[in-house]
């Protein structure tokens, strides 16, 4: 078999995992994930099926809120879902890991319970023999279950925000920052559940070595690459006479890294810090003796 039929036909019979990303409005920050863990993906803005350069991986762009089921149906191997959908939707699959990001923050965003700012409705038992509009029908249920309150539930198109009070009495909407709902007169009365992206795989699909460690692969690398946007990197120099206060100001994952120079007392460290503390220490380190400070973006951290 000539060299070129020989690639064609392990191109043909190569093995490969069938991976949902969400489509809309985490669509940019999962692509930018993807890119910064190593993917490169190219998406036609009218297709659906994304091309990768890894051979093991189809990507699909899937709605967020139908992510769980194909999972769970076996359509998809693994998907990129929010914890609220999976719940919502009562599917039955593995969750691998969490992905701490979202749209605009790192923080988990939240289902909350909310009314128009003058409603008399102060707590979820006000809402008995009251009217509520969401998408998440189900955990609305179980929230006014747990609670022992009777209520409407009614299933949202959209446009959530501006159905209370004409149309009903509260909404249960999700948000972030909460900007969108103080924009609407809208105040937060309860939160019904608080959610972060993960990563979910079927079952069948776990449970065959190769495309669990496929899977997994794929999800050290996506927590790595969230993980090194929360930290940079510090190269400085110090003699040694200031090494010792120089190590009491830095905060480090593990012990940094030290190593003599070629100038005889004088040693080179280097460490990870978290970024929101580097205008901080930076000051403290120039005082303390560091010279040569260099701050620098990091790729993936593996903890």
């Amino acid at each position: 078999m000539s060299p070129s039929k020989k690639k064609a036909k392990r191109k043909k019979t190569a093995r490969r995992i069938i991976l949902g990303l969400p489509i809309g409005s985490l669509q940019k920050s999962t692509l930018e994930l993807m890119h910064a863990a190593g993917f490169n993906l190219r998406v036609d803005s009218r297709s659906y099926y994304p091309t990768t350069d890894d051979e093991e991986i189809a990507a699909r762009l899937i709605r967020p809120q139908d992510m769980s089921r194909y999972v769970e149906r076996a359509v998809i191997d693994a998907g990129i879902a929010g914890k609220d959908w999976v719940e919502e939707n009562g599917s039955n699959v593995v969750r691998v890991a969490d992905l701490a990001y979202s749209k605009q923050t790192m923080n988990p965003v939240r289902w909350v319970l909310a009314v128009p700012e003058k409603s008399p409705i102060n707590s979820v038992q006000d809402l008995q023999g009251k009217r509520v509009a969401t998408e998440v029908v189900n955990l609305t249920k179980r929230f006014l279950r747990k609670h022992k309150v009777k209520a409407e539930v009614e299933f949202s198109h959209g446009a959530t925000e501006a159905k209370a009070p004409d149309l009903v009495d509260a909404i249960v909407e999700v948000t972030e920052t909460g900007s969108s709902l103080r924009a609407n007169r809208l105040r937060i009365v309860d939160t019904v559940i608080e959610s972060v992206t993960q990563i979910i795989a079927n079952k069948d699909s776990w449970a065959d070595p190769w495309k669990r460690q496929k899977i997994e692969n794929v999800s050290i690398l996506l927590q790595s690459a969230i993980l090194a946007r929360q930290k940079v990197g510090l190269k400085l120099n110090v003699a040694a006479k200031d090494l010792q206060k120089v190590l009491s100001i830095l905060p480090a994952m593990r012990n940094p890294t030290i190593s003599s120079l070629a100038n005889e007392g004088w040693h080179a460290v280097e460490v990870m810090v978290d970024e929101t503390v580097v205008r901080k220490i930076i000051p403290e380190l120039k005082r303390a003796g560091a010279e040569g400070i260099i701050e620098y973006p990091l790729n993936k951290v593996i903890p």
